[in-house]
């Protein structure tokens, strides 16, 4: 994903769950560099050493209010740049009245709601002074569900204000996604007293869902965003050459030559102006071929994404928590 180019370095709160380490794995192999947040150091220790690039893990909670500004300095000091915000991190508590545990209940919205709001305004705050950022809210269909619970109250809250932050925004390299992954197979669903609508059949696996948070973050990064623009002035240019060609001012040139030249230009006109042409949807836009992929080390959304686990030396990190230098990067980082 390189090209010469700076690795891309992106922030995952949340990040040893089953959505979080996914997200993690895939970036991490992608060629991203990755700051990793969860509660627990061992389980970031053991997903730090499944990852084929460098990160730093940091132990913390979203409870946390200091929390936000620790990751973002983190990836900073280690990378010099943030590019990229994956506010996953968020709690599940459910029960009936009679037996819910209030405190539990109260501890998931300060983490679910504060939390998110937290981190998102921290990042996006230091996405504007850069001119550049992408901040990917991670919701739930149960936010828009037609059975409420508590949780889902959490979720719709992170929509809103996904909304309203995106509005603010508006056009620019500043980009704000909500992403509404439905119900994903991970540990969460062994804790259901009351299980969700659409619950039963299939669900689909925690990689499934990474993949395409890939997907989304590479269609829409300021290298691809810059290419596109570049290939449709180069077409606008050659449509605008071919009509000069093909409608001359002044005296017509009626002889054979002139008349079979101007048919073909006025061919060459028409295909350069046809519906497919100008179809330049990011999200329709084929991806490149594997082979093209793997010479710039971008991967196909398609592609597995298991590796056995690898050991790895970690050092103290100067901003908190622990450095990991990954497979391709043996030095002190920075």
């Amino acid at each position: 994903m390189n090209d010469g180019e700076s690795a891309r370095v992106a922030v995952i709160t949340g990040a040893t769950g089953g959505v979080g380490a996914a997200v993690a794995k895939v970036l991490s192999r992608a060629g991203y560099s990755l700051v990793l947040t969860a509660p627990s150091m061992e389980k970031l220790s053991a997903l730090a050493a499944q990852l084929k690039g460098p990160c730093t893990v940091i132990e913390g909670s979203l409870g946390n209010e200091d929390l936000p500004e620790t990751l973002l300095y983190a990836a900073l000091d280690r990378f010099g740049r943030c590019d990229i915000c994956f506010n996953n991190g968020a709690l599940y508590e459910a029960g009936i009245i009679e037996t819910v545990d209030i405190e539990r209940l109260t501890s998931m919205i300060r983490v679910n709601v504060e939390g998110s709001f937290r981190v998102a305004y921290v990042f996006l705050k230091h996405f504007v002074s850069e001119g550049s950022g992408h901040l990917v809210n991670v919701s739930s269909t149960v936010g828009s569900s037609s059975r409420p619970t508590p949780y889902a109250a959490t979720q719709r809250a992170v929509e809103v204000l996904s909304d309203a932050l995106a509005a603010e925004l508006g056009d620019g390299d500043v980009l704000v996604s909500c992403i509404q992954p439905g119900l994903v197979k991970t540990g969460l669903h062994h804790r259901w007293e009351i299980a969700p609508e659409g619950s039963a059949g299939f669900l689909p696996e925690p990689d499934d869902f990474a993949r395409m948070v890939l997907f989304i973050l590479e269609e829409t990064s300021p290298r691809h965003r810059n290419r596109l623009s570049e290939t449709t002035e180069e077409t606008q240019s050659a449509s605008q050459q071919s009509e000069s060609y093909a409608q001359p001012v002044g005296l017509e040139d009626t002889s054979a030559g002139a008349i079979e030249a101007a048919e073909q230009t006025a061919s060459l006109s028409s295909h350069l102006e046809s519906p497919n042409s100008g179809d330049r949807s990011i999200v329709s836009e084929q991806a490149p071929q594997d082979s093209e992929q793997r010479a710039s080390g971008r991967l196909s959304i398609t592609e597995a994404f298991d590796e056995p686990a690898r050991e790895s030396v970690a050092k103290p990190a100067a901003t908190g928590g622990w450095e990991f230098a990954g497979d391709e990067d043996s030095s002190d980082g920075g």
